[in-house]
């Protein structure tokens, strides 16, 4: 492999790769923005990301983003470009992806390369030049993953019932139809009582939270200060329930809710979600007390308070990072949780918001109208997330190191 770290193999090696990576990105980005059909050239993406790649091209990165450009809009007009248009394709389409094609070539070539002679590399530079491809392309992969399907639920769900109809894999949007492009979410709040769907969830996955939190507070505190017999095999088996799949779970639990008149109750949803969310709160808050000072407890023992009075007056607050990761992460998993709603609940007026939006798929009900159901489930708990991560992101790493 020692003539692969050779600036003339490496970079046209990396600049291809780089450039298919940008090519089936944009054909596909292209393709469900516009409704036409885009696809990578081979030859194009051969030709491109070699010249491109090429160690000879030592220029800055502006300029050769503009030459990226200049290289995919020449191949394009030959016929031959890294991203090929379908029939009908309009040309300002074509522009904007040879445009995108071309930009993100040239930036992203000059990223990886960047630092690299054209002639004989060293290891160090060589693993460099391939790591800052392999991070680019895992930047695309995964945003791709996540954001297509979203692109894809809003866009249908912004669409008519008759343009479904007519090409249900064109996902642009119609913009002269104005406010009748909301038609299935205002729907969705007037017919199928989505208001009362997120109330719901809102309220259960908050009571779960508390009920996590007494819970595990006590019991993470306990393994992680008190001694006793056993405290270590129940450090380590906190997690075992999750061994066990929830499917294999769920007739015993029917069976016994449907003997105690809890099924179908909202009373036996926040009795049964706790059961799946207590032993990771344990398994989190216990590293994180382990973490604390525990010079600081001992003072508050030796002032005269209660270990009830040291776990409240001196423990959590000290602990409200852990708890506020924990209980934003607790509700994540009750807001989404569906096996357990839809096998408890069958009462349209105890729906919480995913069962709800499973009521959505049947044939009797236009799809847009599940799409719809879709991002209303979808964009809350998103936007808690985005909002609070960083918090969340502090409280899980807070524990990790002592000292």
């Amino acid at each position: 492999m020692r003539w692969m770290r050779h600036g003339m193999v490496a970079g046209p090696v990396l600049g291809v790769l780089w450039c298919l990576t940008v090519a089936v990105t944009v054909a596909v980005a292209m393709s469900f923005v516009t409704g036409s059909g885009f696809r990578p050239g081979l030859i194009g993406v051969l030709v491109a990301g070699a010249a491109i790649g090429w160690p000879a091209l030592r220029v800055s990165r502006p300029v050769r983003v503009g030459i990226g450009v200049i290289v995919v809009a020449a191949l394009s007009l030959a016929g031959f470009g890294p991203v090929l248009p379908g029939p009908g394709v309009a040309m300002a389409s074509l522009a904007v992806a040879v445009l995108a094609t071309g930009g993100a070539l040239g930036a992203g070539v000059a990223v990886i390369m960047a630092g690299c002679p054209p002639g004989a590399m060293t290891r160090h530079q060589f693993e460099a030049a391939v790591i800052r491809f392999l991070v680019g392309f895992g930047y695309v992969f995964f945003t791709a993953i996540v954001v297509i399907p979203f692109f894809v639920m809003v866009m249908t769900s912004l669409k008519s019932q008759q343009a479904l109809l007519q090409n249900p894999l064109d996902f642009s949007v119609d913009l002269s139809r104005g406010t009748d492009l909301f038609r299935s979410y205002v729907e969705l709040f007037r017919d199928f009582r989505f208001g009362s769907y997120l109330w719901t969830s809102f309220y259960v996955s908050v009571l779960t939270v508390l009920i996590t939190l007494a819970f595990s507070v006590p019991g993470a505190y306990a393994v992680a200060r008190l001694r006793f017999r056993g405290r270590a095999a129940f450090s380590r088996s906190i997690l075992l329930i999750y061994m066990v799949p929830m499917i294999v779970l769920a007739l015993p639990i029917y069976i016994a809710f449907s003997m105690t008149g809890l099924r179908n109750t909202l009373f036996g949803i926040v009795i049964v979600y706790p059961v799946t969310t207590i032993p990771v709160a344990l398994y989190m808050l216990q590293g994180y007390f382990r973490g604390l000072p525990g010079e600081v407890e001992e003072a508050g023992l030796m002032d005269g308070l209660s270990r009830l009075a040291v776990i409240w007056k001196i423990t959590l607050p000290l602990s409200l990072p852990a708890l506020a990761s924990v209980s934003l992460y607790v509700f994540m998993i009750a807001w989404n949780e569906f096996l357990l709603a839809f096998m408890l609940l069958d009462d349209p007026s105890k729906f919480t918001l995913t069962r709800g939006v499973a009521m959505l798929n049947s044939s009797e009900i236009p799809r847009q109208h599940l799409m719809a159901g879709a991002v209303i489930a979808t964009v809350p708990i998103m936007a808690l997330f985005l909002g609070l991560e960083r918090f969340m992101t502090r409280g899980l790493t807070a524990g990790s190191v002592k000292g």
